[in-house]
C-alpha cells in the first residue's frame, strides 16, 4: 500500500467545487439528501459486532460497496482529531487513529462547538492511499467498534463520499440516479426507518 500526502489547498478548492456549501464534517455528509444513502453494517440493524463472524460481515459489506465505488488506483482517506483550539496540537489524533492512518497529514479544521468556554474543533487529516479490497480493514474495524469516528473515504476527485460509522455507512453519490442504483443493489442492507437512518 502506497500513501501520498495531499495538497491541502488543492483539496479545499476541489471540495468547494464538487460540494459547494456543504460541510466538511464527515457526520454531516448525509445532509446532501438527494444523493445520500445509508446502509447498515449488520443484519437487523445491529450496531456493534460481537463475534469474528460478525466482524467479517461488517468488513465484507464495507469492501463490497467500496469496490463498487472505486474506479481508480487510489482513494482519499480522511481521519479526525479534536482540540479546544482552532489549530491542531500534535499528535492531533488518537493513537488508534494514527496507527490506522499513519500517512494522514493535516488538511483543515472545523468548529464543532462554539459555546463560550466549551469551544471545540475537529481537525481533518488526509492522504491518498493505493486501493485494494481489504486495505482499509484495520481502520474500518476500529470504526465498527466506535474507537475511531469521523472518517471519510472518497474518490481522489471527490466525486463520491463514503462515511463509515459504528453501525453502517453513509454514502453520497454524484447523482440521485447513481444513489438509487446503489441502493437498489443492496436493499437488504437498508434501514427500516422512514428517513433511511
Amino acid at each position: 500500500m502506497i500513501d501520498v500526502v495531499v495538497d491541502a489547498n488543492r483539496l479545499s478548492t476541489l471540495w468547494d467545487q464538487r460540494w459547494p456549501g456543504c460541510s466538511k464534517l464527515p457526520y454531516e455528509v448525509r445532509e446532501i439528501r438527494d444523493q445520500w444513502v445509508r446502509f447498515h453494517a449488520l443484519p437487523g440493524s445491529q450496531r456493534y459486532p460481537d463475534t469474528e463472524i460478525e466482524y467479517g460481515i461488517v468488513l465484507a459489506r464495507h469492501n463490497t460497496v467500496l469496490a463498487e465505488l472505486v474506479t481508480g488506483p487510489a482513494v482519499l482517506v480522511i481521519t479526525a482529531g479534536y482540540s479546544d483550539q482552532p489549530d491542531p496540537r500534535e499528535p492531533g489524533r488518537s493513537a488508534e487513529t494514527i496507527e490506522a492512518h499513519r500517512s494522514g497529514a493535516y488538511w483543515t479544521s472545523n468548529c464543532i462547538d462554539d459555546e463560550p468556554g466549551f469551544e471545540s474543533w475537529m481537525h481533518l487529516y488526509a492522504s491518498e492511499t493505493t486501493w485494494s479490497p481489504g486495505c482499509l480493514d484495520p481502520l474500518l474495524r476500529h470504526v465498527s467498534d466506535g474507537v475511531i469516528g469521523n472518517v471519510l473515504v472518497c474518490d481522489v476527485d471527490l466525486s463520491w463520499l463514503y462515511h463509515p460509522y459504528d453501525g453502517g455507512m453513509d454514502i453520497v453519490l454524484p447523482t440521485t440516479a447513481d444513489r438509487d442504483a446503489l441502493r437498489s443493489r443492496h436493499q437488504d442492507w437498508l434501514s427500516a426507518h422512514p428517513r433511511g437512518l
